[in-house]
């Protein structure tokens, strides 16, 4: 019967992956070469395979040790969530967050949930609104924190990713070849008239609003239907829409930003844990994607 697994092994295993190298791995661990070489060697020796193939160039692993490697990862993951959570000061209190419908179903359910798992004493209250309405709330401190759009590079706050709008259709029907073009519009909007019109003005566009409604849901469906094409962040095309792109003669609308505001008036360690943990949901979006 072979020995279990120690997680320390799965570490230094996972950090020679990364590094290709013993010495790097070495460095990055904080231990010696020999110290590095002689876990891998107690990991092999207990695995009965070996998981390194050694070159003048480095080490990469082998047909095991790639089978190994995302067992380790989610094992590590495993334990480093524990810690953290284990770890963590318990948190009480309110927080208020206001957040766009965009991201209710995609990035901030998962946070949000993780976050009421992690602090279960703090009562996390979530606003789903209009960027105006929840940086209104903000301002008469209805809220301690809002996830808002900012497409003029003016609004304060913390930049959490660039997520442009661009113009969205059904992938089964050719809305975007008809004259005049229709399109699916939020009611009342001045962002529609100052962006979406635009834009569409901009590559002498002839158009016609076809469908308005008060939610992105509505937008989505009315896409989806092939009712119009419509406005939407580039990260929240549903299932069966696709961009149209600028060869079609439909470039991006914007280059929104998504921004984090606090409360100007106070705040608390629970908002300020919230905020951490929503910084960290929008982290894989971070890197401004090509326009």
């Amino acid at each position: 019967m072979r020995q279990p697994i120690e997680s320390d092994l799965l570490r230094t295993f996972l950090v020679v992956v990364k590094t290709s190298n013993f010495s790097a791995a070495a460095q990055a661990v904080g231990r010696t070469q020999s110290a590095v070489s002689a876990q891998i060697k107690k990991l092999e020796e207990t695995i009965g395979e070996t998981l390194f193939d050694r070159g003048a160039r480095g080490v990469i692993p082998t047909r095991l040790g790639l089978q190994l490697l995302p067992y380790a990862r989610r094992v590590i993951d495993l334990l480093d969530e524990a810690a953290a959570t284990i770890r963590t000061k318990p948190l009480d209190g309110p927080v208020r967050i206001g957040i766009p419908e965009e991201y209710s179903q995609t990035v901030l359910p998962a946070a949000l949930a993780a976050f009421a798992v992690r602090h279960p004493a703090v009562e996390v209250t979530v606003s789903c609104d209009y960027t105006a309405r929840n940086l209104a709330a903000l301002e008469r401190d209805e809220l301690d924190l809002a996830v808002v759009f900012d497409w003029s590079n003016q609004a304060a706050g913390e930049i959490l990713c660039v997520d442009p709008t661009v113009w969205v259709t059904s992938q089964v029907h050719r809305l975007h070849d008809l004259e005049p073009l229709p399109i699916a519009i939020y009611r009342n909007s001045t962002w529609a008239r100052d962006f979406a019109f635009r834009s569409l003005e901009l590559q002498g566009r002839r158009y016609r609003v076809a469908f308005v409604a008060d939610t992105s849901s509505g937008l989505k469906n009315a896409a989806s239907a092939g009712l119009a094409v419509t406005t939407l962040s580039r990260s929240n095309i549903p299932p069966g829409c696709r961009e149209l792109t600028a060869e079609e003669g439909f470039p991006p609308v914007d280059a929104s930003r998504v921004v984090l505001r606090r409360n100007p008036y106070h705040s608390s360690e629970a908002v300020r844990g919230l905020a951490d943990m929503v910084r960290d949901a929008f982290q894989p979006m971070a890197v401004p994607p090509m326009l």
